[in-house]
């Protein structure tokens, strides 16, 4: 009972950014001791917390084609096809339409960058220092978006959210407060080993491993949303925050030892 109640208190923790400090008995090997330290062993780094946000927007369609601010023409997501104006951010436009891929979980990584460069490099605002405010405004607005669009897009994790979040799946936070019990504690074994390990062969082991979990889940993500299990992908989403944040975690352990 002590160790199911640890299991939930250092579950909400993960989820609230809070520290652990206490100890508890282990349920799979009778004997075995697991302290949790003031070090911030499930300390969750800043774009990890998008997973607890309330994703409500439901998948919209845009038509990339409006009239132009300018001159009234045909405009484009980014200019306008007669005069060339730069024109406003597309309030209906998706990431994925913005970057002009596919609405996939499959993405072709080199791609997106591709894209992501030529589209910095035409919408840059040194480009537009020398026109009007206006047009320097919608420079900086669509500069940010994009950015905004190839952050979110380029990692399987916030990838992932997305998706999910264009399909209405609703990531509030508690979500995942029933995940499996085995899972929390075998990842409190391997942070408390990696919290207290001085051995880069150790770490570099446990980075490696995690690396191998996080491929195997993102392969499970893909075939989830494929098929359209999104009960699925939201468990598979649960796992992947986990060991997303272990990763960062092995991270910054070789780099203090550098």
């Amino acid at each position: 009972m002590q160790c199911v109640q640890m299991l939930r208190a250092a579950h909400r923790c993960v989820l609230n950014l809070q520290n652990i400090c206490s100890t508890v008995t282990s349920c799979t090997a009778p004997g075995k001791t697991l302290h949790f330290v003031r070090k911030d062993i499930f300390h969750v780094k800043k774009a990890t917390s998008l997973l607890t946000l309330k994703l409500t927007r439901s998948l919209c369609s845009c038509s990339s084609v409006r009239k132009c601010w300018s001159c009234g023409s045909s405009a484009q997501l980014f200019f306008c096809s007669s005069c060339n104006t730069i024109q406003p951010p597309h309030d209906k436009a998706t990431y994925f339409q913005i970057l002009n891929c596919d609405e996939t979980f499959a993405l072709d990584t080199q791609k997106l960058q591709g894209k992501y460069i030529e589209l910095q490099r035409s919408l840059h605002p040194d480009k537009f220092s020398q026109k009007s405010q206006t047009e320097q405004r919608y420079s900086e607005e669509q500069s940010a978006l994009v950015n905004k669009a190839y952050r979110t897009l380029q990692k399987p994790l916030t990838r992932s959210v997305y998706l999910l979040q264009l399909r209405g799946v609703e990531l509030e936070e508690g979500t995942d407060s029933a995940a499996d019990p085995a899972l929390l504690l075998k990842l409190m074994e391997v942070n408390e080993k990696l919290a207290e390990t001085l051995s880069l062969d150790e770490v570099n082991a446990i980075g490696q491993e995690v690396q191998v979990t996080l491929k195997n889940l993102t392969e499970q993500m893909n075939a989830s949303l494929n098929k359209g299990d999104l009960q699925s992908a939201r468990e598979i989403l649960t796992q992947m925050k986990y060991f997303a944040n272990l990763e960062e975690k092995v991270k910054e352990k070789l780099r203090e030892n550098l």
